[in-house]
């Protein structure tokens, strides 16, 4: 089992920036990939950025390219997404993901069998 919890979410005015963090535990000894998702209210959960166990492939949402960078630290179990130039419509409530993987990432939710609870990010115009 692997066990998720994020942390760094908040309030934010529209151009400023945020930095979440996912401490990932359990049976990380297999490689994991990790993933940012997020849930705004009234829509589906949708896909923002991963990373593999690596850190050497990563892929982002169009709608965050550019603006956001996710990483990872995997001496201290700990993924990161940096968001900059936020903007009204990226408030939503974001959810670290994890999967065993060789090496490959997905940027589909039903990949990801480990989540965590997830974190609010509002941004306000």
């Amino acid at each position: 089992q692997v066990q998720l919890v994020e942390s760094g979410g908040g309030l934010v005015q529209a151009g400023g920036s945020l930095r979440l963090s996912c401490v990932v535990s359990g049976r990380t000894y297999s490689r994991v990939a990790m993933g940012w998702f997020r849930q705004a209210p009234g829509k589906e959960r949708e896909f923002v950025a991963t990373i593999n166990w690596s850190g050497g492939v990563t892929t982002y949402a169009d709608s965050v390219k550019g603006r956001f960078t996710i990483s990872r630290d995997n001496a201290k179990n700990t993924g990161t997404l940096q968001m900059n130039s936020l903007q009204p419509e990226d408030t939503a409530v974001y959810y670290c993901a994890a999967r065993y993987s060789s090496g490959d990432v997905s940027v589909n939710t039903y990949a990801y069998p480990y989540w965590g609870q997830g974190t609010q990010v509002t941004v306000s115009s």
